[in-house]
């Protein structure tokens, strides 16, 4: 500045011309409050643009002061910001722009008031404008009048510009106005008693420089003392800067989290990085609110803490600039330091060597076929699983032939155990379950049909738990599919043959019978206290004569994020519940109160334990107890960072193929590319979901798209895994 590119540190040391302005120290300090109410801007206030219509929806107020207007404006966005910065500028306001700052907001600072203008376009030869008058100067200095290339921030506060008064009168202005805001000279005693290290003597090559501080209060809150530097320039002006003084900046850095696989300070006033730990080559661009030492101590710290060596080949060490290059056995790289406005410029650069980029294809080629591996075992189990629980489902259902209830007002007979029993005559549909097989059900429907001159269309799935069935007779049609669902046989009916004029008929007492005599405790069931098995992960009794234990995790990974059980216990409910009160408690399990559902046939308890929540749903069916217990383990999935926000689901895709997998669920589309969600991949796509049952489909290159559908619920992850032929399968990991 002040001759030189915009940002570079004034030359220090330099005794050309030497000057103080100890006369300031004689100017009393002006007191001033700094209420919100004080400091806000009254938008109405302004000078209004011709033609400008409120927008009354986006106005809001603080204590009867109208702060935010938005107003439609009948000129395009050029126009119309050519004329707010005319109009602002008749009435004292001074447009500035922050240092490094990109925004297509205009800012502009009277006195102690900010004032933020957004100009945005609308429809043709229109545009609208917003006002902001709670735009709050926390650091506030005097702008020359009529100064030029003004660059300021209001938080910290910097100020750069060029003023186009000769030196005498800028220092002439400077010395009353900061004074008569509240600076006053900083003294070299007091200086000396909080900054051990402050030089106030500095003097700079043909200007001056001299330091301010202020009481809190009067406007101000906890700022920092001051440095004023002015320097003549060629032109006639002068050049003028205020920054915080470099003796009161930290003297060390704090590190944030890293950027782009990169180390980064946390005070910055902008970042920008370039790939992560696992790319070959990185990038970190940092605007650093420290000075340049400062900021070379940070860098030489962590590069030393992760064995990092500094090298003398191509070091330069200025007090303006910093080039040093670091390696270690893994990656070299190139950090580059510069001053910018009162910032100091971080450009950091890493490139893996040749056989740490080596050593990284064959990990993640390794942890890939790992991954692969995982997802086959992993869908093969479930498979497996599912396969032998309908298997053991199916051999709890009868295969004794059926009689037809006694008493059936339907069009067609019902089956003596049908429960659960809707008919819909209206539109011709009928539904119930069965405690029976779906041949027994199946021979049921085409002998007793048959009976009634029913004839059978053949149909080609006709299978041991699916069988689907048409009859007609006289003009009338009838398709029954008859299908295991879990321990239990669904029946569906529907077409003319069951329409019925009088629709609204009430179910018989039968069907009620036959609902409680299925719920019915079996000749098996037992009331003795049930006896734990001593080798299940999750408590479960010895007694039981079906189970399945399931663990959720991503593939290639060995942490379990959640853990399910699934049994059917022949003993009544009560026993089975108070069986894993027990159990629980032993494992220090503390049972919830909140949300809580016990009744004869049902029980839903919430569980907390040290490694995290926990569900124990129980039910009844086939005379059995069913048992659901499954337990997450949030401090894993937090690692993983598959945990949903409270209410919502979420969805974690992987793809064991090579290609990329495009997917579309809730009208959005995400792109999952080949091998990702393994372990070594930079980072797994997810999406977040409310709950509810969701329609999607998958497409890779040269295949046609699949669709299915997927249905989450909140609080839970699932893993969302597409498999080479573009199949997904979707498993609850947490």
């Amino acid at each position: 500045m002040f001759g030189m590119t915009r940002g570079t540190l004034v030359p220090a040391r330099k005794h050309l011309f030497a000057l103080t302005l100890a006369v300031i120290a004689s100017v009393p300090v002006a007191a001033s409050a700094d209420d919100a109410d004080d400091v806000i801007v009254d938008i109405r206030a302004l000078p209004p643009l011709e033609g400008a219509v409120e927008q009354p929806a986006e106005t809001k107020t603080h204590h009867g002061i109208t702060y935010r207007l938005t107003y439609d404006v009948p000129a395009s966005v050029a126009v119309t910001a050519a004329a707010t910065k005319k109009s602002l500028a008749a009435d004292g306001w001074v447009q500035y722009a922050r240092p490094l700052e990109k925004s297509s907001s205009l800012t502009f600072k009277k006195g102690r008031h900010g004032l933020g203008v957004q100009v945005s376009s609308g429809k043709p030869n229109q545009s609208s404008i917003s006002y902001d008058g709670f735009l709050k100067i926390y650091a506030n200095v005097p702008f020359p009048p009529d100064a030029v290339d003004i660059f300021y921030d209001e938080r910290r506060p910097y100020l750069g510009c060029i003023a186009p008064t000769g030196f005498d009168a800028t220092l002439d202005f400077f010395r009353k106005e900061m004074a008569a805001i509240g600076w006053r000279p900083l003294e070299a005693a007091e200086a000396a008693e909080r900054w051990p290290n402050a030089q106030l003597s500095e003097t700079v090559e043909n200007g001056v420089r001299a330091y301010y501080t202020h009481d809190d209060g009067n406007g101000f809150r906890q700022q920092r003392p001051v440095m004023l530097t002015l320097q003549r320039r060629d032109d006639g002006r002068t050049g003028v800067e205020i920054r915080v003084a470099p003796f009161a900046m930290p003297e060390r850095l704090e590190a944030a989290d890293d950027m782009a696989g990169l180390p980064k300070p946390k005070a910055t006033q902008t970042a920008r990085g370039s790939g992560d730990s696992n790319w070959p080559v990185r990038s970190l661009d940092v605007a650093v609110i420290g000075e340049l030492p400062a900021t070379l101590a940070f860098y030489r710290g962590v590069f030393a803490a992760r064995n990092w060596t500094e090298e003398t080949r191509g070091a330069v060490i200025t007090p303006d600039n910093v080039t040093l290059n670091f390696s270690s056995d893994y990656l070299t790289g190139t950090l580059k330091l510069s001053r910018k406005f009162d910032l100091t410029m971080v450009s950091l650069n890493a490139r893996m060597t040749e056989a740490a980029v080596a050593a990284q294809a064959k990990a993640q080629k390794e942890a890939s076929a790992k991954f692969s591996s995982d997802a086959a075992a992993m869908a093969k189990a479930f498979i497996a699983a599912g396969e032998a629980r309908i298997a053991a489902q199916a051999a709890k259902l009868s295969d004794a032939p059926l009689r037809a209830a006694a008493d059936n007002s339907k069009p067609v007979p019902l089956p003596e155990n049908a429960e659960e029993v809707r008919f819909e005559g209206a539109d011709g549909r009928l539904d119930f379950y069965s405690a029976s097989t779906v041949r027994a059900v199946a021979a049921f429907y085409r002998d007793a049909l048959k009976a009634q001159d029913w004839k059978e269309r053949p149909s080609i799935i006709n299978g041991p738990r699916m069988v689907v069935m048409d009859f007609s007779k006289g003009g009338k049609a009838m398709s029954l599919t008859v299908m295991q669902m879990g321990p239990s046989v669904k029946v569906m009916a529907s077409g003319t043959a069951l329409m019925m004029a009088d629709a609204k008929m009430a179910a018989k007492p039968g069907a009620a019978t036959a609902a409680q005599a299925l719920n019915a405790p079996s000749a098996k069931t037992t009331d003795r206290p049930l006896e734990a098995d001593p080798d299940s992960a999750l408590p479960l009794p010895k007694d039981r004569s079906m189970t399945s234990m399931g663990t959720g995790k991503m593939p290639g990974s060995d942490a379990p994020f959640r853990r399910d059980l699934e049994a059917s216990i022949p003993a009544e409910l009560g026993s089975v519940l108070a069986f894993y009160r027990s159990e629980l408690g032993k494992r220090g399990w503390k049972e919830q109160a909140e949300g809580a559902v016990v009744k004869p046939d049902q029980v839903r308890l919430a569980f907390a334990s040290s490694d995290g929540p926990a569900t124990l749903k129980l039910g009844r069916r086939n005379g059995e107890t069913s048992v659901n217990l499954s337990q997450k383990y949030p401090a894993a999935a937090a690692k993983a960072e598959i945990i949903p926000k409270p209410g919502q689901a979420k969805l974690v895709f992987g793809n064991m193929g090579d290609g990329e997998a495009t997917v579309t669920i809730n009208k959005r589309t995400i792109k999952v590319a080949g091998g990702a969600g393994g372990p070594q991949s930079p980072s797994r796509p997810m999406l977040e979901l409310p709950p509810g049952k969701y329609q999607y489909s998958v497409k890779l290159a040269g295949r046609l798209a699949r669709s299915e559908s997927v249905e989450v619920t909140a609080n839970d992850a699932w893993g969302f895994m597409i498999a080479p032929s573009g199949e997904a399968l979707s498993l609850q990991i947490y």
